[in-house]
């Protein structure tokens, strides 16, 4: 009975939709209460007011939906009954005296495929076809298809898209895991240095995320004389709020190219997850005040002639910077750089090397490189002082007066914290399909939140005129 469950698994969807609507209007009401509670006051400001009464409003709105979709769940249910017991009453027969062959009467397990397969699917094709057909022309079989996905999603991610689909049957469907992979290879900056960050998952509830910072320490001393009172300061605290940021880009594909196009699926799927990518990791490392460049401290290097030999020494001062920053709670581990400020080190020669090496070195290097990374895929080498190096083409190359500088970072990989969604996989939505241009608009995007800034001093950067567009 395909066409009743794929009804129901339509109405259950619309049904955990409004209930999670009201979840989050009161969840939001408790958010503003606690506000005004931690901030001491007895009353809530006239926008808080109006914004509680909002709250309510969609509460009792989602409430009135969620009965009403019960009804049509319940009716739904019944007529599914129905057809289940037509179904018994004709697959109840007469046995006869005709012996079976000995192979009916082996158990067989077996797992059912899935309706987009890699093998048989390897670019996302149909998908993106069955897509069009559901919401341009209610096509039943598409509809189906989509629905047969989202049963699987639900079995193998369920706690995922509990918090993820949309408010409406389709709205929001999971673009199959595989094709999610494909963004790697193609041409884009993507997010090296998102992935070297310290990631958490993102909280189900709220827009911003809230995290304690001590800011006053308690204190100890040599206590004078017996009895005396020792040393003691109070310790205080104070929150850095978050804010929950989307990383998202959209298509419009016209039904021609989706059902008569050539290679449409790696333009469309590809590119809007390879610049949601992009775009997370530009924000990470560019974004004004809160990004990494914004929040690093500074190391200048000032050279109208710049040199390897004389770039290295400011990336330990950067290093020293970060371990006195954070003494026992954290190391540098990372350099953050644009490429083209990694094949200008790796082409610099030099007849002196560091009186220390911090790590498995050739005696005549000043650092190694990974032959088998590539961009993106890791590490690409190790200094001398034992940082790994990170290339990321998301790493600004027109700063300074002469708009022609980049940055060099140094960073310990855990206070760099990255919240996201667990499993990360991008969604895609179908939206008000441009019906008369037989076009469908598709849309990727992507939750995150992110923070440098626990302590103070904790990344730095190396930045000057030792950095402009190095000559080979």
């Amino acid at each position: 009975m395909p066409v009743i469950d794929d009804l129901i698994a339509g109405i259950e969807v619309e049904l955990e939709a409004a209930q999670k609507r009201g979840t989050k209007a009161v969840k939001e009401v408790e958010l503003i209460l606690a506000k005004a509670g931690q901030e001491g006051r007895s009353n809530l400001t006239p926008e808080e007011d109006e914004r509680v009464t909002q709250c309510f409003a969609a509460r009792d709105q989602a409430k009135a939906d969620a009965a009403g979709i019960e009804v049509k769940l319940a009716n739904a249910r019944k007529v599914k009954a129905d057809e289940q017991e037509r179904a018994e009453a004709q697959r109840n027969v007469q046995p006869t005296q005709t012996r079976k062959p000995a192979y009916d009467q082996v158990a067989r397990v077996g797992a059912e495929e899935r309706t987009y397969r890699r093998d048989q699917d390897p670019y996302g094709k149909g998908f993106l076809m069955d897509i069009s057909r559901q919401f341009m022309f209610q096509d039943v079989e598409a509809s189906a298809r989509l629905a047969q996905h989202m049963r699987e999603e639900r079995v193998e991610r369920a706690q995922y898209l509990q918090r993820a689909v949309g408010t409406g049957n389709f709205a929001g469907l999971t673009v199959p895991q595989y094709l999610t992979d494909l963004y790697a290879p193609a041409t884009a900056a993507l997010r090296p240095f998102a992935d070297i960050c310290n990631t958490h998952p993102l909280p189900e509830q709220g827009m911003s995320v809230t995290i304690s910072r001590i800011t006053t320490a308690s204190s100890a001393a040599l206590q004078a004389n017996q009895n005396d009172a020792v040393s003691e300061t109070n310790m205080d605290d104070t929150e850095l709020t978050i804010p929950v940021q989307t990383a998202s880009g959209q298509q419009t594909v016209s039904r021609q190219a989706i059902d008569r196009g050539t290679g449409i699926e790696d333009v469309t799927l590809q590119d809007l997850f390879n610049r949601v990518a992009t775009t997370l990791d530009n924000t990470l490392i560019n974004q004004a005040t809160t990004g990494l460049s914004a929040m690093a401290a500074a190391t200048t290097y000032t050279d109208a002639s710049p040199t390897g030999a004389e770039l290295y020494p400011k990336i330990l001062g950067a290093a020293a910077g970060v371990e006195a920053a954070l003494l026992a709670m954290g190391k540098p581990t990372h350099a953050v750089m644009n490429s083209r400020r990694w094949y200008w080190l790796t082409s610099q020669m030099s007849s002196t090397w560091p009186m220390v090496n911090w790590t498995n070195l050739p005696v005549q290097a000043a650092g190694t490189a990974n032959a088998a990374s590539s961009y993106g895929s890791g590490p690409r080498g190790v200094l001398p002082c034992g940082l790994e190096v990170i290339v990321d083409n998301n790493v600004a190359t027109n700063l300074g007066a002469g708009t022609n500088e980049d940055e060099l970072y140094v960073v310990p990989a855990s206070e760099c914290h990255l919240w996201e969604d667990p499993n990360a996989p991008l969604f895609i939505r179908a939206e008000q399909p441009k019906a008369a241009n037989l076009g469908v608009l598709l849309v990727a995007y992507s939750y995150f939140a992110y923070t440098f800034g626990r302590y103070t001093g904790g990344t730095q950067k190396v930045s000057g005129t030792g950095l402009v567009t190095p000559t080979f």
